[in-house]
Order: C-alpha cells, then structure tokens, then sequence
C-alpha cells in the first residue's frame, strides 16, 4: 500500500522508496533519441528494474571496477495512484498519481550479456534515483512537461513531452493489459537524445517542470558518481566493451572519442567510379574476387543519370494476413527505413522480384529526396509510376502495379543483408547504377575495384583510338604482344605506372 496522498508533493523520503511495488522503464520514447539511434519504434517495449536500485536525490552511486561506461538517462517517472488492470489510453493518465524525477542509470560494460533484460546493466544499487519531490499528476499537463539534465551543471538534456513517440496514457495502458498496475509502481518513461557518460567525481542533476510559465518543479534530483573497488567476478559473465557500445552510451563516435568510419567513397574513388562505364565496374569486381556483383532486370527512372552511394536495406516478406496485421500497417519498417535514411545513401529493398503489388509510391520516394538519399531500388513494382519518374530521385524498379503492400508484402526488417535482383546486398556496400546495369562493391574493395576500373577505361580510350584510326581489333582489343608494348610505352609518355 501507497500511504500517500495524491492531493499535494510528498517529498521522495526512504519511506516513499520503501513503499514502491515494482519499477517498469520504457526502452525508446523520445523522437529525439530514435533520430540518434537510427530506428523510430511502432510500439513502446519495457524493461523492468529491481526496487533495490531505488536511491534518493544526494545519493552517490558507484561505477564497478574495472568498468567505464556508467551511463545517465533524464527521466520523468510516473508513479500509479489507483490501480490499473486493462484500461485504454484515455483512461491511462487518471490513473497516474504523482510525477517526479528519474536518473535511468546503467552500466554498459555488461549490458550485451543481458540480452534486453538490463537486468545487471541497469539494476545495480543506486540506479535509479528518485525525486527530490513527487507532484499530483492531477495539476499537471502530461503534454506539458520538461526534463532538464544538467552534467556538473552544464546542460545537456532539455526536452518536453510534445516529442513523445507514445502518450503517458498509452504506456500506462499498455503495460496494464499484462499486469495490474499498482498504487505505488514507478514506471521511467524513457529519455530524450544527449544521455551520455559520467565518471567517479562528476554529478548529475536532473528535474521535471511544468513546461507552462511559472510551473511547479521536483527540485533538482542530483547523483553523484564514485569509483568502487570491487568490479564483476570471473564466475560470472565479464564485461565486454565494444566501439558501437561506447557510442551508444556516449551519444555519438565524437563523444566516445572514436573516429568515424572512413567513408570508402573518397572524392578520388568517387571520380573513377564516375567516369567508368558499368560494364568495367562489372568486370574490376569481379577480377578482385567477387563474381556476382550485379542486380538485374531493373528499370531506372532516370536513364544515364548515374548514382553512386552506400546501401541501406529493407527486406520484405510474403503476405500473411496475421503478420501484416501486426507489423504491415501504421509506421511500420518501411516508413520507419525511408525517415532514417542519410545524404548520399542508396535503399536497396528486397522484394522478391514479386511485382503483383508496389513497393513505394510518390510520398515515400519524395520524403526519400527530401532526407538527401541518393536512390532506391527495387527488385519489385512501384506505384504512381508517373509521378514518381517526375521525382527528381532516381529509382531503379521492376515495373508498375496500382495496389499497396498488402496485397503481396509485408516490409519486415531492416540494416540487414538481402537478396535483390539476384545480388546479396549488405547495408554499408557502395552501389554505382545507372540505366545500363547496378553494381554492388563490397566497401573493401572499392579503392582496388575504382582505381582498376580507371585503368581499363584509360586502356580502352587508347584502344578507342587506334580502331578510329583503321587499325583491326586483333591483338588489339585487348592489346597483346606488340600492341601491348606500344600500350605500355604510351603510358611510360604519360607519365603513368
């Protein structure tokens, strides 16, 4: 039982702490962090937090030994008033009682073996601060609130609840529908983009307002961070760190310290690859050892324009009617893919070469424009295939069809290897297309593939040359024997190896 008021704060004391039922966090809330995280969720998932991590504001909490990621999340924390079981969105919010202030801390070192659980990452004691104050949910706005997280008074998180992906009410609800919720439970609500790192010695401060003028405050929940002497033992999983995790923790590869991956289209490679024919790219990837390199039997929208960039992906499966049901409509991974794409980058979707229903139409190609992508392809049909060749964006596809996805597809997943047009596509590979063929490079091979392909259209410039002037193709093309020497030499003129 929650021996509290709801008509007034209550200030967050060891008796409030020892009152909580169950503590529930939300992974992804924030518009803010799904744009940093590169994926914008269709329904809000959970994890759940021992009640032992409960601290209060001034509290020190401890980062492992031998560990170094000991993140900060900014949290609201809604705590239940009245017992929920099986409500709708709408009725969520009456069922909230106070609000307050939450730091989600976690360590991430130990996160992988957790496998979504958070369990040891985020259950250590002292991680989930409280307070200062709880505010009747009754006089607040849930649309109208801020968290503003300060790291050793800097600020570094500000953001208000109009960016919410899924409504308080929805969280609550949602999360009713399995367990009664009761008065006491706290469930974290998920934080907004620059959750970062902090170290022994540095203090956070985090607080939830009324973002309407003159709103009332929790006061500032403040946690510092200290340096503990025992770190996890060898009967148990180790820790592991790897770049991506420090990113993720950190909030972005300059923050972690970590130099971003060297883009493999450097302005030199971009101009070979440019200035080769697709045909010559064909035949350099091949020659440095991979043999099937060319997505077929598409049709570009934009003729010889040719498009260079680095793949992102989408796979498609076939219809089943329960499955698109719960992942075909709404903003499902097509939606999702097509918002998060990058400048410069090319969605490669795999359909199966089935061309009985569209893959996109005009507004996702558009919106694809937009965000600065340099292409789609599809081994499947588009819709509004007029307009959508009027789009300035060039697209690759397998014909036209009038109907929408569900007739044939489901868009499942995406950032993974697919099959198109009879090639294997990774996300990352660079892709050259144009109306006479699509290449796929692997990203390691595109400086030896680029720099080759240079070479051969050098060669078969000169050879272009020496035909015009009534020479015969043999032992000329391709040069051998005394039209090799003569090759050689007018390199050796040039000044080329």
């Amino acid at each position: 039982m929650f021996p509290f008021s709801v008509s007034k704060p209550v200030p967050v004391t060891q008796e409030v702490l020892d009152a909580v039922g169950k503590v529930l966090a939300v992974h992804l809330s924030y518009s803010s962090r799904a744009a940093q995280r590169g994926r914008t969720p269709k329904f809000p998932s959970y994890f759940m937090k021992a009640t032992s991590s409960l601290a209060l504001s001034g509290a020190e909490v401890e980062r492992p030994a031998d560990t170094e990621l000991l993140q900060f999340e900014g949290e609201i924390a809604l705590v239940i008033g009245t017992e929920a079981r099986r409500i709708t969105p709408e009725q969520g919010w009456a069922h909230v009682g106070w609000v307050t202030a939450s730091n989600d801390l976690g360590i991430q070192d130990i996160k992988y073996a957790d496998k979504g659980s958070n369990v040891r990452s985020k259950s250590g004691d002292g991680y989930t601060p409280l307070g200062p104050v709880l505010l009747p949910a009754s006089e607040l706005d849930p649309e109208r609130l801020r968290v503003t997280t300060r790291l050793n008074g800097a600020e570094v998180q500000n953001a208000t609840t109009d960016e919410l992906l899924f409504s308080f009410g929805q969280i609550v609800a949602d999360l009713s529908q399995q367990m009664t919720l009761h008065p006491g439970d706290v469930i974290l609500t998920g934080t907004p983009a620059g959750s970062s790192v902090f170290a022994p010695g540095d203090t956070v401060t985090i607080e939830v307002s009324d973002a309407r003028e003159a709103g009332a405050s929790t006061g500032e929940l403040t946690t510092t961070a200290t340096q503990a002497n025992q770190g996890f033992k060898a009967f148990g999983n180790p820790t592991k760190v790897t770049d991506a995790d420090r990113i993720d923790a950190w909030g972005d590869a300059e923050s972690a310290g970590i130099a971003p991956a060297e883009n493999p289209l450097t302005p030199e490679v971009r101009a070979q690859l440019e200035a080769a024919a697709v045909a010559t790219l064909s035949t350099s990837v091949k020659k440095a050892g991979v043999e099937n390199c060319t997505i077929a039997g598409l049709t570009a929208t934009k003729g010889t324009r040719r498009v260079i960039g680095v793949a992102r992906t989408l796979r498609y499966v076939p219809l089943r009617q329960d499955l698109f049901k719960q992942s075909g409509g709404g903003y499902n991974a097509q939606k999702r893919v097509i918002d998060s794409l990058n400048e410069g980058e090319i969605l490669v979707m795999e359909a199966r070469g089935e061309t009985g229903a569209a893959t996109m139409g005009d507004i996702l190609v558009t919106r694809a424009g937009v965000k600065g992508a340099a292409g789609i392809i599809s081994d499947g049909a588009v819709r509004d295939l007029s307009a959508v060749t009027d789009i300035d964006l060039p697209v690759f596809h397998s014909g036209a069809h009038p109907s929408v996805l569900g007739r044939k597809h489901i868009p499942w997943d995406t950032d993974i290897t697919v099959a198109c047009g009879g090639a294997t596509v990774q996300p990352g590979d660079v892709i050259v297309a144009d109306s006479d063929g699509i290449i796929v490079i692997p990203p390691a091979l595109v400086a030896q593939v680029a720099a080759d392909a240079a070479a051969q259209e050098a060669q078969d410039a000169w050879v272009l040359e020496q035909v015009e002037a009534g020479n015969a193709i043999e032992g000329l093309f391709p040069p051998s024997g005394e039209w090799k020497a003569k090759y050689e030499a007018y390199k050796a003129e040039q000044g080329e190896n």
